[in-house]
């Protein structure tokens, strides 16, 4: 992970971006008054956004789990459904 000022990363834009995405880097830009950013590649993005959406998935189903442990679930018939639909 690195951390570079404003203006260093406007100075050295291409460097930055060129390490965020060949070299996998976190670039955390400091900006005055707490109002940092970071600068990462679109697949490490991509990869942080499914791990977010598995996370909530999982709760859910943790969610579910516990609700018919605890005898809240619903009891409902299976369809049937024909060979040739």
């Amino acid at each position: 992970m690195l951390a570079v000022n404003y203006s260093t990363i406007r100075n050295n834009l291409k460097t930055y971006c060129d390490a965020a995405n060949d070299k996998n880097e976190t670039v955390i830009v400091t900006r005055k008054n707490e109002k940092n950013i970071v600068i990462m590649s679109l697949d490490k993005y991509n990869q942080m956004q499914k791990a977010m959406r598995n996370a909530e998935y999982l709760a859910k189903l943790d969610q579910a789990i516990a609700q018919l442990e605890s005898g809240k679930g619903q009891v409902h018939e299976m369809i049937e459904v024909d060979d040739d639909e």
